[in-house]
């Protein structure tokens, strides 16, 4: 195991599960802005809103499954599932049935998320616990490792700042690990998780990975980003009753505020540099 990451674990719940993970080797593998124009952009997932929680009522059962002794009902496998919504998008329909990814059938899909999420605890060298033994969490480096094992990507990059995000999302979706106060889990309208002017002094729940989907907007002054007024979205994995149909919505002033526990990675495929 690598001797110089900085990792930064949280208690694992049933709803949440990412560690943050920062492997400097990785991290030099960064897109830098380059002064581009910045717009306004979407990438839809092309799978129904996933649900990490509920699973019985899904019908899935993980101990038939994945050969455990009885089964449960919620997972702390939210890489897994910010990552299955991730490939909805980077996949071809031929690419994504070849990979067994039902985008049609949410309870399949989330099937696959759940093997994505076992994959990850296993690529997780920092740590010797894994899923399905141990429900234990992971984290995006993790989960990106796990999807280059298999073959559905190529490779993966990393953002740093507010610029290098916004960059990213111009030419595909991005993983973003965090942590999660308890402010953030009743989102205000349009699913904004930072409605309340009071969530930084919440109690953090623990860490979780969603899935970048949207600059939807993006305002500059000057040449600069202002992050108040620059909106994110991302693709949500607790059911399509949560939030804005099941896809929440923050500021980029709210990643500036908690940048140093967020980290940010694009997996990309078919050779694309970085």
């Amino acid at each position: 195991m690598p001797t110089d990451l900085t990792i930064r674990t949280y208690d694992a719940a049933p709803h949440l599960g990412r560690h943050q993970v920062l492997d400097p080797r990785s991290l030099a593998y960064r897109r830098p802005y380059d002064g581009q124009p910045l717009r306004a952009t979407a990438w839809e997932p092309r799978i129904p809103v996933l649900d990490q929680t509920n699973l019985l009522s899904q019908g899935i059962h993980t101990a038939q499954s994945y050969g455990l002794e009885a089964d449960v009902d919620a997972l702390s496998s939210c890489t897994g599932n910010a990552a299955t919504a991730l490939l909805s998008i980077l996949l071809t329909p031929e690419q994504a049935y070849a990979a067994s990814l039902n985008t049609a059938d949410a309870a399949e899909a989330e099937h696959f998320a759940i093997g994505l999420y076992a994959d990850a605890t296993s690529c997780d060298q920092w740590s010797d616990m894994a899923w399905p033994t141990q429900d234990v969490g992971s984290s995006g480096l993790g989960v990106a490792k796990a999807m280059r094992a298999r073959g559905l990507i190529d490779q993966y990059g990393h953002a740093t700042t507010a610029e290098e995000l916004c960059t990213l999302l111009q030419s595909g979706p991005v993983l973003m690990g965090m942590p999660w106060f308890s402010g953030f889990s009743d989102p205000g309208p349009d699913g904004f998780i930072d409605a309340d002017p009071d969530w930084a002094t919440s109690p953090i729940e623990g860490g979780h990975e969603v899935c970048l989907t949207a600059l939807d907007d993006v305002a500059v002054q000057d040449g600069a980003l202002i992050p108040d007024h620059t909106v994110l979205r991302f693709r949500q994995s607790w059911g399509a009753s949560w939030g804005d149909h099941g896809d929440g919505r923050l500021r980029l002033s709210t990643y500036l505020a908690l940048r140093d526990q967020i980290d940010l990675i694009q997996p990309r495929r078919d050779g694309v540099l970085l």
